[in-house]
Protein backbone atom coordinates (compact mmCIF):
# COMPACT_ATOMS: atom_id res chain seq x y z
CA UNK A 1 0.00 0.00 0.00
CA UNK A 2 1.24 3.49 -0.38
CA UNK A 3 0.36 5.60 2.34
CA UNK A 4 0.16 9.65 1.19
CA UNK A 5 0.35 11.93 4.75
CA UNK A 6 -1.75 14.55 5.14
CA UNK A 7 -0.33 17.93 6.33
CA UNK A 8 -2.41 20.64 7.68
CA UNK A 9 -3.06 24.21 6.33
CA UNK A 10 -0.87 25.93 8.60
CA UNK A 11 2.65 23.61 7.16
CA UNK A 12 2.26 25.12 3.79
CA UNK A 13 5.15 24.66 1.36
CA UNK A 14 7.44 27.40 0.62
CA UNK A 15 5.54 29.26 -2.46
CA UNK A 16 7.55 29.00 -5.84
CA UNK A 17 9.00 31.96 -7.92
CA UNK A 18 6.14 32.19 -11.37
CA UNK A 19 7.04 33.65 -14.19
CA UNK A 20 4.44 34.55 -16.57
CA UNK A 21 4.84 35.42 -20.65
CA UNK A 22 2.46 37.83 -22.40
CA UNK A 23 2.71 39.24 -25.70
CA UNK A 24 5.45 42.36 -24.50
CA UNK A 25 6.20 42.04 -21.29
CA UNK A 26 7.50 39.05 -18.38
CA UNK A 27 5.92 39.66 -15.18
CA UNK A 28 7.29 38.62 -11.99
CA UNK A 29 5.51 37.28 -8.64
CA UNK A 30 6.57 38.21 -5.42
CA UNK A 31 8.44 35.29 -4.71
CA UNK A 32 10.67 35.73 -8.11
CA UNK A 33 11.35 39.56 -7.60
CA UNK A 34 12.25 39.15 -3.97
CA UNK A 35 14.54 35.89 -4.78
CA UNK A 36 16.22 38.45 -7.64
CA UNK A 37 16.53 40.77 -4.92
CA UNK A 38 17.72 44.13 -7.34
CA UNK A 39 15.20 45.98 -9.53
CA UNK A 40 17.60 45.35 -13.02
CA UNK A 41 17.75 42.43 -14.93
CA UNK A 42 19.67 41.04 -17.63
CA UNK A 43 18.09 38.44 -20.09
CA UNK A 44 19.47 35.87 -21.91
CA UNK A 45 17.73 32.38 -23.90
CA UNK A 46 19.66 29.34 -25.13
CA UNK A 47 17.97 27.87 -28.27
CA UNK A 48 19.13 24.41 -27.56
CA UNK A 49 17.50 23.64 -23.79
CA UNK A 50 14.48 26.36 -24.84
CA UNK A 51 15.38 28.14 -21.64
CA UNK A 52 15.42 31.79 -20.67
CA UNK A 53 17.86 33.12 -18.04
CA UNK A 54 16.56 36.25 -15.75
CA UNK A 55 19.42 37.61 -13.91
CA UNK A 56 19.67 39.96 -11.13
CA UNK A 57 22.31 42.63 -11.60
CA UNK A 58 23.40 45.78 -9.92
CA UNK A 59 23.42 48.14 -12.95
CA UNK A 60 22.50 48.29 -16.06
CA UNK A 61 20.27 45.99 -17.42
CA UNK A 62 16.42 46.39 -17.57
CA UNK A 63 14.77 47.53 -14.72
CA UNK A 64 11.91 45.87 -13.32
CA UNK A 65 8.53 48.67 -13.15
CA UNK A 66 6.41 47.19 -10.35
CA UNK A 67 6.06 43.68 -11.40
CA UNK A 68 7.09 43.81 -15.26
CA UNK A 69 10.14 43.77 -17.55
CA UNK A 70 9.29 44.88 -20.55
CA UNK A 71 10.22 42.02 -23.18
CA UNK A 72 9.46 42.67 -26.48
CA UNK A 73 12.81 43.73 -28.41
CA UNK A 74 14.32 40.27 -26.09
CA UNK A 75 11.36 38.45 -27.87
CA UNK A 76 11.45 39.63 -31.53
CA UNK A 77 15.21 38.91 -31.27
CA UNK A 78 15.20 35.51 -30.50
CA UNK A 79 12.00 34.76 -32.48
CA UNK A 80 10.05 33.10 -28.96
CA UNK A 81 6.68 33.52 -28.76
CA UNK A 82 5.92 32.33 -25.37
CA UNK A 83 2.24 32.54 -23.57
CA UNK A 84 1.35 31.74 -19.80
CA UNK A 85 2.60 31.30 -16.49
CA UNK A 86 5.70 29.22 -16.10
CA UNK A 87 7.19 28.26 -12.83
CA UNK A 88 11.47 28.81 -12.38
CA UNK A 89 14.21 27.51 -10.86
CA UNK A 90 16.07 29.91 -9.09
CA UNK A 91 19.97 29.64 -8.60
CA UNK A 92 21.65 31.31 -5.81
CA UNK A 93 25.21 31.40 -7.08
CA UNK A 94 24.20 32.92 -10.46
CA UNK A 95 21.03 35.11 -8.84
CA UNK A 96 19.19 34.05 -11.62
CA UNK A 97 15.56 32.44 -12.36
CA UNK A 98 15.46 29.92 -15.24
CA UNK A 99 12.47 29.46 -16.97
CA UNK A 100 12.12 26.15 -19.37
CA UNK A 101 9.76 27.18 -22.36
CA UNK A 102 7.11 25.36 -24.26
CA UNK A 103 6.02 26.87 -27.93
CA UNK A 104 9.01 28.56 -28.62
CA UNK A 105 9.70 28.81 -32.50
CA UNK A 106 12.80 28.37 -34.15
CA UNK A 107 14.31 30.59 -36.69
Amino acid sequence: MAFEVYKPRGERAEKAPMVSFSKSSIVLNNVAREKLGVQHVELAYDRDSNMVRIRGVDEGGMQIKKTKVFGKGFFKHFNITPRGKYEARFDDEERALYVKLNGVMDR
